[in-house]
């Protein structure tokens, strides 16, 4: 998994796998979703990140 955050754009982008993104969707306004060609989640795309995520900067690992 990679976390990518631009600054200037104010786009946080998970990427969850490394696959090509054959199809994505705007679920909810600012939320963009991709998905691989069979179907799997490829990466989150959140617009406007500072008005969702307080520190987009920081990420925190947690293990269970």
């Amino acid at each position: 998994m990679k976390v990518k955050y631009d600054s200037q754009q104010d786009i946080l982008y998970l990427q969850l796998r490394k696959e090509q993104i054959f199809e994505s969707d705007e679920d909810r306004n600012g939320v963009i979703i991709d998905y691989s060609a069979d179907g799997q989640i490829v990466g989150i795309e959140l617009l406007n990140a500072t008005k969702s995520v307080e520190s987009p900067m920081k990420v925190e690992y947690e293990f269970a």
